[in-house]
């Protein structure tokens, strides 16, 4: 069965709407990051840049670091434009665009955040270096697709919910890290779980002129805690 033009999007070369990149355009290994201008910032540490596009608030470079491909790729902020990403990043994979088919063997990649957040532990220091074990997101985005969360996953949401009053208003939900991942870069930093707000005002506690329906909310947040371990940072997606 072939994916409709509404499903699959393409620009007049071909590339995937949003990213505007082509299948041969991407490595294998991927950082992501918030901010376009980090892009530079991380591509500066190439040997060799051999691909720079962009459109919109997504921009691509990549390149080498010896004889090792990568690339690195900004979702601009919130976790609906990393929905954008991830979904554009796989269809450059996993599916024939001239076709409009899935491939009969499908890829994974390796894919590698990195970003900004605020602590909400007194004990962390600013500018600390944290590895997020698990995230809880906070917004509406996971109620769209079809995910079974393991044993571990509705552990932590169940303990979650049951210490936070806050949490009885909407449904978070929970995701594990790679624990590849975890192994290879995070084994000698300190880890946390990571939640993600659908906003930066009174989504993380902050009130200007617009009253917020939470109140306490980063303390409520810094209170749950189950077994060995507790949440330590609260972001945007950024």
């Amino acid at each position: 069965m072939k994916i409709t033009t509404t499903d699959l999007i393409l620009n007049k070369d071909g590339s995937v709407y949003h990213l505007n990149i082509l299948p041969e355009d991407l490595a294998d290994d991927i950082i992501t990051v918030g901010d376009p201008d980090r892009v530079g910032e991380v591509s500066k540490h190439f040997d060799k840049v051999e691909l720079r596009k962009g459109k919109r608030e997504f921009i691509t470079h990549t390149g080498y670091i010896g004889s090792k491909r990568i690339s690195v790729i900004s979702t601009g902020i919130g976790t609906d434009n990393i929905d954008i990403v991830l979904n554009e990043l796989d269809a450059l994979v996993n599916i024939d665009l001239d076709r409009r088919v899935y491939l009969q063997k499908l890829k994974s990649l390796n894919i590698i955040r990195i970003g900004t957040s605020g602590t909400i532990q007194t004990d962390i220091p600013i500018d600390s270096i944290l590895v997020s074990e698990y995230a809880v997101g906070l917004d509406a985005l996971m109620a769209f697709y079809t995910y079974e969360a393991s044993r571990e996953e509705k552990a932590i949401l169940r303990a979650i919910v049951s210490q936070a009053p806050a949490f009885k208003t909407f449904k978070p939900y929970v995701c594990a890290g790679s624990k590849l991942l975890l192994r290879k870069i995070g084994k000698d930093l300190p880890r946390g779980i990571t939640v993600t707000a659908p906003g930066f005002y009174a989504p993380q506690g902050r009130e200007l002129r617009f009253t917020k329906t939470i109140p306490n909310f980063i303390k409520q947040l810094s209170g749950i805690k189950k077994d060995n371990w507790r949440l330590t940072n609260l972001e945007m997606e950024t």
